[in-house]
Order: C-alpha cells, then structure tokens, then sequence
C-alpha cells in the first residue's frame, strides 16, 4: 500500500515540476515575442491586443490553478501521509 502511494506521490510531484518549467518556458516565449504575436493574431484572427492579452492571461491563471491545485497539493497530502505512516510504524 505505502508503495503505491509512494509512487503516485512520485508522479505528482514529477509532473508538477515538468509542469512548471513548461509554464515558465512559454512565460518567457510569451513576453519575448509579444509585439510579433500579436501582429500575426491581429492579422489571422482580427482581434486586438486587448483581446489576446486577456486570453494569455487566462491560459497562465488555468496553468497556474492546474498545476498548483491538481498536482502539487495532492502531492504533498500524499507525501505527509506517508511520512505519518512510517512515524506509527516505528
């Protein structure tokens, strides 16, 4: 049982950390080529730069709730839960 949870609580965090650093990637690809994306949508698409930086922010609010509340939260509730098991255990 403790090794079942050991390894979901594995995947979690793992997932958590690629998760981040995926984010932080198109963070940064984001902001570095804003103006050359937003001509490109304004021409494609028709919309402003009101319109896409609203919907860039939504995409980022999402991640951020993904990964902090699906991934990392139940990791670490998996974690203290196996810490308190080997503390009676012993």
């Amino acid at each position: 049982m403790l090794e079942t949870l050991r390894l979901f609580r594995n995947i979690l965090l793992r997932w958590f950390v690629i998760g981040a650093i995926v984010g932080l990637v198109q963070f940064i690809a984001t902001l570095a080529a804003w103006s050359f994306w937003t001509s490109l949508a304004s021409a494609w698409w028709h919309t402003d730069e009101q319109q896409l930086r609203t919907a860039a922010l939504n995409y980022f609010m999402v991640l951020r709730f993904f990964l902090v509340f699906m991934l990392l939260l139940p990791g670490l509730a998996i974690h203290w839960t196996i810490r308190s098991e080997l503390r009676r255990r012993a």
